[in-house]
């Protein structure tokens, strides 16, 4: 990966890019550098320096794009229609999840060569690229009595989308995202709907789950308690798509009753992508290491994506994004130092957001990319 930092006024640009022949990628995360500006005024910046990916970089086509937005109910409207004018229409999504620099908002900008971009439905855009259809579906929310149905209707649009494009979820679904509101309360409810989904779709221990990350997030509305966003593709032979463990590191989450793998390699003609699934401070008996120690746990957090990487055949030079989960604004300072010295060039964004169980006071997701 090749890395850059572009800074201007109140806006920063770290991006990772990596040059295929003519079908490149691009991994940017854009921040406010002055978290004194009013909101309106971050996201000039944000939206500048959104624009700016995308000017300087002439052939590459903005895909995905996910805000994180400090108070969601009152930034998520303006937020959009400041943003989707500068992307066009791809999958554009939001959360509530405060950037921990101090700023009202951040944006990771996903951007492909030589594409094309068509609309699916009001959640989900097709990317075609290389000979592969890419499948972003952003914002994925119903409003029912209870989170075990929202997702379990997610999950369901998920299925009948892929079926209406030929595809299925056990062969096609690379990753999810489940952003919980309340997350203490109603994540069971939401590893319950996706273990029912599953299981009526043939992923059981014995044949595979799909990546996720599922994480503390609220939606505008107040109502919605579960969001979820998913990344498939169509065109993948058998074998193409593996399965990253680190048993040495890391216990199979259905140990615990969870069904999401630890991360998911994807192989293409001349590149690997490597999606790692959220990571925390945890060992390979499914235990919590170094309860209550947010130092020790950052420290564990990092060597077990190390263990998924290397087993997946890259390191953290292959990193290309990186969003850190914290649970505790107070613990940032001590993250923010132990993260950005050893991540030194890699696009990342530090947010609030507890991690599914109590005691992981730290969580991070990643994607790396290697050539073939």
């Amino acid at each position: 990966m090749n890395f850059s930092t572009y800074t201007k006024d109140n806006f920063e640009v770290k991006t990772s890019t990596f040059a295929g022949d003519g079908n490149g990628e691009i991994h940017a995360i854009v921040t406010t550098c002055n978290p004194l500006l009013t909101f309106y005024e971050q996201l000039d910046a944000v939206a500048e320096g959104v624009g700016s990916v995308i000017t300087k970089n002439n052939g590459y086509t903005p895909v995905f794009v996910r805000l994180m937005l400090s108070d969601a109910a009152n930034q998520a409207e303006t937020a959009i229609e400041k943003i989707s004018p500068i992307v066009g229409d791809i999958a554009l999504a939001y959360i509530e999840q405060p950037p921990l620099h101090g700023a009202k908002i951040a944006a990771l900008v996903y951007l492909r060569q030589n594409v094309e971009v068509e609309r699916v439905d009001k959640f989900t855009v097709k990317v075609s690229a290389n000979g592969y259809t890419h499948f972003y579906t952003a914002n994925c929310v119903f409003k029912t009595v209870e989170t075990y149905l929202e997702t379990a209707d997610q999950l369901w649009y998920l299925e009948n989308m892929l079926k209406d494009n030929g595809l299925n979820i056990a062969d096609n679904c690379v990753r999810t995202w489940f952003y919980v509101q309340n997350i203490d309360v109603n994540y069971a409810a939401v590893v319950k709907a996706r273990r029912d989904n599953f299981n009526e779709n043939g992923l059981t221990v014995d044949t595979h789950y799909i990546s996720s990350t599922g994480i503390c997030g609220r939606h505008a509305q107040k109502e919605i308690t579960s969001v979820m966003d998913a990344y498939c593709v169509g065109g993948l032979q058998p074998g193409q798509m593996k399965f990253l463990y680190a048993a040495d590191h890391l216990n199979r989450t259905s140990d615990y009753g969870v069904t999401f793998e630890r991360g998911t390699t994807v192989d293409y003609d001349d590149r690997r992508h490597i999606i790692i699934s959220g990571t925390a401070s945890i060992d390979n008996k499914g235990a919590i290491v170094a309860p209550g120690d947010i130092k020790a746990q950052t420290l564990r957090m990092i060597e077990n994506v190390r263990a998924l990487l290397n087993e997946g055949g890259a390191s953290f030079s292959d990193l290309a994004h990186i969003i850190c989960y914290l649970r505790d604004v107070a613990d940032y300072q001590v993250v923010t130092k132990i993260m950005h010295d050893t991540f030194v060039n890699v696009p990342m964004v530090i947010t609030l957001a507890p991690v599914c169980r109590p005691g992981w006071l730290i969580e991070m997701e990643c994607m790396a990319v290697v050539g073939a």
